[in-house]
């Protein structure tokens, strides 16, 4: 049965992550909602109908026409209390707190986020990365952390791409309804850099990037592969970094986190078609072929 959230949307001057907010989920979910490809439960109308302003089974019918209904129609109420999602529209999100001796860091991540970001590290260019990562992604990433600077960038560098990638696989559960593989091409001026990746809980990295210098910045470049593995490992990913080619290691290494956040964005994506499903012929992520 096709619905009218779509209609009554564009009628009340919304945009899917504005009445996302009114509901309590994402704009993602708004999507699939109008779309079908998730089922309008009577919880998701009753929720709908408030953001709408409509009642419950007005959402029902024709989702062709866009035309304003005859005669009054309810006032939208403004802005309710999000209902907390359950189920399998339940938002997927982790926060991961990891203290060591050399190390204190906090992480919260959004996989159905927009891409907000506010990440303290300590260390101005991997922020810089980790913003890009977030941007790109669309993964809601907050980031604080403290380590032991003052004898170099090793520990919190690691230690971060642990934290991250901890809260990644802790958000995605056991997997189900994911898209699992990703990639991208990213150029970037004179660089060009290609990333793809497995969402196979089977942790793997091949890094095939070379830097002319030994810092960017402050910052060792030998430290980004330390990255990319512990995020890797720790994630669950098998995880290929290639830089084509490249002159300007500022480019090269910024190509790299992109091309991450691009692939992660694709494979991390609900199948529609599958999205109650472990996207496996062994009905689980990890372990052996």
């Amino acid at each position: 049965m096709t619905n009218k959230i779509y209609a009554l949307r564009k009628q009340n001057g919304l945009s899917q992550q504005e009445l996302a907010e009114r509901v309590g989920t994402t704009g993602q979910q708004i999507g699939h909602l109008e779309s079908g490809r998730r089922k309008l439960t009577q919880d998701w109308m009753e929720r709908l109908s408030v953001g709408l302003g409509c009642a419950p089974a007005d959402l029902l019918g024709s989702a062709l026409s866009t035309s304003k209904p005859s005669g009054p129609s309810p006032k939208p109420q403004p802005n309710p209390q999000p209902a907390r999602p359950s189920g399998d529209t339940a938002m997927r999100t982790a926060t991961i707190e990891r203290r060591t001796k050399e190390t204190e860091i906090s992480v919260t991540v959004n996989l159905d986020g927009s891409g907000e970001y506010s990440v303290e590290t300590g260390i101005g260019f991997l922020d810089h990365m980790l913003e890009q990562l977030s941007r790109h992604s669309l993964i809601d990433l907050t980031v604080r952390a403290k380590g032991d600077l003052h004898i170099d960038f090793h520990h919190t560098t690691e230690d971060t791409g642990i934290a991250i990638g901890e809260a990644v696989a802790q958000a995605l559960g056991d997997r189900a309804g994911i898209t699992r593989y990703g990639s991208a091409l990213i150029p970037m001026d004179e660089t060009l850099t290609r990333v793809a990746l497995d969402v196979s809980n089977r942790p793997y990295l091949v890094w095939r990037v070379d830097f002319s210098r030994p810092k960017l910045g402050d910052m060792d470049t030998e430290l980004f592969k330390e990255w990319f593995q512990a995020f890797a490992q720790s994630a669950g990913l098998t995880l290929h970094v290639e830089n084509i080619y490249g002159e300007n290691n500022h480019h090269i290494v910024e190509s790299c986190y992109k091309g991450l956040a691009r692939a992660l964005r694709q494979a991390l994506d609900i199948d529609p078609r599958k999205s109650d499903a472990v996207p496996s012929t062994k009905g689980v992520l990890g372990g052996s072929l």
